[in-house]
Parts: C-alpha cells; structure tokens; sequence
C-alpha cells in the first residue's frame, strides 16, 4: 500500500496561504496539516509525527528580532529540526530567508531594493542532478515578492537556480531541504493583495501598479506548468519518507 504522508503546513501571514501549491500537493496524495500563525494555530514542539514541511511567506522580515515577530520563533526552531533530519521541506520567500539563517547562512535588506512580479529564474548546474529541481524547465517563470534577500547561502548548501538581481533564488541543504526565494504558491488575486498593500514594493519596479498585476496574471498558468510537477516530485519525497515510518 503507497503511504499517503503528512505534511506540516505553516502559513505566518494569511497573505501567503498555500493557495495553488496545497491543491498541487493534495492531489500528489499528501495529507496537509495547516497551522495559520495569524489565526493563533499552535505549531507542533517537533516534528515527530509529520512526514514533511512547507513553510510559506508574509510580510515578516527575516530579519526581525523576537519582540516584533515572535511567531518566527517556533518556525525557525522547526526548521533547524528539519535541516538536522534531513526531512523534506520546502521553504517558500520569508521560509527560504529563515532556512537560510538557521542553516548558517545570512540575509539582509535587499541591497537592490524589492524584487517583486513576474519574472524569471535561471537554474544552475548542480539542478541537473537534483531529483526534484532537475527536469523544472531552465529558465522557469516565478512570482516574486521580497523586499529582504539571501545574501549568504548555508555552508555546504546547493544553489539550484538564482537570476541576475538576486543570485541566490533556489538552494538544497543536505539532500531534501529546499528553499525558494520566489513564489511558486500564488493565485493572480493574492498578487494584486499584495501590489495593494505594498506601495513600496511596487514603487521598485519600472511598471505601473496595473501593468505589474495583469503581467503576474498572464504568467500564472507557465508558472503552474513548471511548478505543478515540481510539486508532485516533493510530494514522492514526503511520501517515501511516511513509508519508511509505517
């Protein structure tokens, strides 16, 4: 019998639900077990009795302290489990800048300013042997949406995929813990939310408000072609680690 695995959803901000990528990963057979921070949802001390993690964005800083984003304790806590586990994870904008850090890697304030909309990354050569990353197309779309950056990458990590604004778009830590840079997650009406809310944000780009939303909304569908199989090859991960617990 194919075990189903369960995976531990963490979602810091209602901004960034798992949307798109949870359908993705539902229909690959896996059970999500969502904890919204926003809402008050209590995150598990360990991950025992979880197969794997996905852990989204928000508008959170990486680099905020404990006072100012105390839900991020629990989040990295969990993360440096799953990176000592060497348990699939999937780590998703604020959740890759967080894997970053508790791998020994750093971030800071984007030195470029916010990177945000529709755009592409470029996978590196290490991708090619990935089990996961390796057949996502070589210059696949993306959503982006980060005013923070990866600026040093864990030692030892892997960088699959990165672009000439920021280099550091896609990393592996040891052999089944991924982070993201960008968004692989969205809906078209998140991204207007978030051109909404951020005027900041889309101040840094050379579009107008409209122009960036109805760009973002034209790429979701090539987002979805390179990214939905992508999802599935991380569910098979989930999934054979439920089967070595059964």
């Amino acid at each position: 019998m194919t075990s189903r695995g369960r995976l531990l959803v963490v979602v810091p901000s209602e901004t960034d639900p798992p949307a798109r990528l949870g359908e993705w990963l539902r229909t690959a057979g896996l059970e999500l077990d969502e904890r919204h921070l926003g809402l008050g949802d209590p995150l598990p001390g360990t991950l025992d009795e979880v197969d794997g993690l996905l852990v989204l964005g928000g508008p959170q800083s990486s680099l905020d302290d404990e006072a100012t984003s105390p839900e991020l304790v629990g989040v990295r806590h969990l993360l440096r489990q799953a990176v000592d586990a060497d348990l699939p994870t999937l780590a998703i904008c604020l959740g890759a800048q967080l894997l970053a850090q508790v791998g020994g890697g750093r971030t800071r304030t984007g030195v470029d300013g916010p990177e945000v909309g529709a755009t592409l990354v470029a996978k590196r050569d290490a991708a090619d042997t990935d089990p996961v990353f390796g057949p996502v197309p070589l210059s696949p779309d993306v959503i982006q949406w980060h005013h923070d950056e990866i600026s040093e990458l864990p030692r030892g990590a892997t960088l699959l995929a990165g672009n000439p604004h920021y280099p550091h778009q896609a990393f592996r830590v040891g052999g089944r813990v991924y982070g993201l840079q960008f968004h692989i997650e969205t809906t078209p009406e998140m991204v207007r939310a978030w051109a909404g809310s951020d005027p900041v944000g889309v101040a840094a780009s050379p579009l107008d408000v409209e122009t960036l939303c109805l760009r973002a909304d034209a790429a979701h569908d090539d987002v979805a072609e390179a990214w939905q199989p992508f999802a599935v090859r991380f569910a098979d991960l989930v999934r054979a680690r439920a089967g070595t617990r059964a």
